[in-house]
């Protein structure tokens, strides 16, 4: 087994991704970084990501053609209005509708529906 080396800049980066409860994104992180050490690149941030999403600390989904990160929700289901371009998150308990149709584990999913917002329903 390899010994992973701790550097100043994993630690910090390992803090504030600590810190964050939700989806987010390198560029996100990498503000986040910047206030406490400027010199902390884009390259270490997804070299630092990549490492987490192979060891399963990370999940990566793509959202409006960009990769989003999670550290706990193993799933990333979105609705995107076609007409207004807004995107919702939403939730999907279960996938036991998937159970007799996928012949395997499900670890993690993503969805992605597309329709109009109630703004534009009528339309």
């Amino acid at each position: 087994m390899v010994k992973k080396r701790i550097t100043r800049q994993k630690e910090i980066l390992q803090k504030e991704l600590d810190k964050i409860d939700s989806f987010f994104n390198a560029e996100e992180l990498l503000k986040r970084v910047n206030k406490i050490d400027p010199k902390i690149g884009v390259a270490t941030i997804y070299r630092f990501l990549n490492e987490n999403e192979k060891e399963n600390h990370l999940f990566s989904y793509k959202c409006d053609r960009k990769t989003v990160y999670s550290k706990r929700d193993k799933s990333h289901c979105h609705f995107i209005c076609e007409k207004t371009g807004k995107i919702i998150h939403f939730k999907i308990e279960s996938l036991d509708f998937l159970k007799n149709k996928i012949p395997g584990t499900i670890k993690s999913f993503q969805i992605e529906v597309r329709g109009f917002c109630n703004e534009h329903k009528s339309e």
